[in-house]
């Protein structure tokens, strides 16, 4: 039932809304606060400003959209909030040693008068069009998968002096920005995890390893190496290396995601332009040979070589698909690319709540409250969590509108229905 109303939301939402309501200067803030959190859970298939009012009794569209772009609350006092609130329980604590997963992710977006808008790579329709981007930090412990920080990449385009306006930062920028809220915060991570878009820039290495922190990251085939062995020293590009090993050179790992997948791993010490020292390479093949493989990876690692083995190499990276679920949950349940607003701090209090609202089912899931009240299996996915809770608002829903048949039947009467 995509209809629901404030007024029947389950008790346990409202009892997270009130851990925010110190942040929020007004009752009206407070009441659009739950508005919005509860749009974005609802069971609508879109999550735009006007759907969420149009599929809520008692809320409207200017209140929500004020709450958006007017009033006076900050993004970033909610996202630490919401972190704050993690680190409480036992079940939901950010172990130590995760995994710290660096991407950016792009959506279409048509005109070109939204904060960031321009023409880019996409990655979600993998090429070239009109669109915005944001980078993220992300987590992953081995329990949970937890956004961490976002921001708005806004393209050269859209800036009135391009690249050369004072608010251009290049995605490598803003990701170390992000990097450094979550050191702030007191969250070091174990590795961080990044594709070739950064990977393949040395001034990117070079601040995680100022920042003593070690990293994985994507390479592209033609970087130049250097490789010694035996006293003679050679320099070549990656994917030429890999063509010159043998079918010995590399290691069969067996690697357990949604279905078992074989590769075949090879690693090396050399040497790349502005980094000191050797680095750890690893050259990952969906075959044995490089003749017969269709699919070839290349990473670097500043991890010390004695723990670089390939097992913990394929293993260790496959950590960044975590992302990629988020990315495809929040898209399809919570409207993140969804918004009717044009400014970037509109845009940014858009995606803080897409936290929020992601964050509430993620800890319901963790702690079981859920399961205990509104399921009979266990919740082992965001997807099934969400459902019962959804299941909750029904319920809840269906014994409000027993007793406020009149309110439902003006309800819809306002939108042009009649309630028989």
């Amino acid at each position: 039932m995509k209809e629901t109303t404030p007024a029947a939301m389950p008790p346990c939402f409202d009892r997270w809304c009130k851990k925010f309501d110190d942040l929020l200067r007004s009752k009206a803030q407070k009441r659009e606060f739950r508005h919005y959190l509860g749009g974005l859970l609802g069971e609508s298939e879109r999550k735009n400003l006007s759907q969420m009012a149009r599929d809520s009794v008692e809320v409207t569209y200017h209140k929500l959209h004020h709450f958006l772009t007017e009033a006076t609350w900050e993004a970033d006092n909610i996202n630490e909030r919401r972190l704050e609130v993690m680190s409480k329980s036992n079940q939901t604590r950010i172990s130590r040693g995760f995994s710290l997963i660096i991407d950016d992710s792009g959506h279409r977006k048509s005109g070109n008068f939204t904060a960031g808008v321009g023409r880019q790579y996409i990655g979600e329709i993998g090429k070239t069009d009109n669109g915005n981007v944001v980078v993220t930090t992300h987590l992953y412990d081995g329990k949970k998968s937890l956004p961490l920080d976002i921001e708005l990449y806004q393209h050269g385009n859209s800036l009135p002096e391009g690249k050369k306006d004072p608010k251009f930062k290049k995605k490598p920028e803003l990701a170390l920005e992000l990097i450094d809220k979550s050191l702030k915060r007191d969250y070091r991570p174990g590795i961080v995890l990044i594709d070739s878009g950064y990977g393949n820039n040395t001034s990117f290495l070079l601040e995680l390893e100022k920042r003593k922190l070690n990293y994985i990251g994507g390479i592209a085939k033609n970087r130049n190496i250097t490789i010694k062995e035996h006293g003679n020293s050679a320099s070549m590009r990656i994917d030429k290396l890999a063509e010159s090993l043998s079918k010995e050179d590399f290691t069969e790992v067996t690697l357990n995601l949604d279905k078992e997948k074989k590769v075949w791993v090879a690693t090396k010490e050399v040497e790349i332009s502005r980094l000191e020292e050797e680095r750890t390479i690893a050259i990952v093949m969906n075959a044995d040979t490089f003749s017969q493989a269709t699919d070839v990876d290349y990473f670097i690692t500043n991890v010390p070589p004695n723990i670089v083995t390939p097992q913990w190499i394929v293993s260790t990276y496959s950590q960044r698909n975590w992302v990629e679920v988020f990315y495809r949950e929040v898209k399809g349940w919570l409207g993140l690319k969804e918004y009717q607003v044009r400014g970037k701090r509109s845009l940014i209090r858009h995606f803080i709540l897409v936290f929020s609202a992601y964050t509430f089912i993620l800890w319901h899931k963790l702690t079981g409250g859920l399961r205990r009240r509104w399921a009979n299996k266990p919740l082992n996915t965001f997807p099934e969590a969400l459902e019962a809770f959804r299941t909750a608002m029904s319920f809840r829903f269906v014994e409000w509108l027993n007793q406020n048949r009149n309110v439902f039947i003006a309800y819809k009467a306002s939108c042009g229905f009649v309630w028989a």
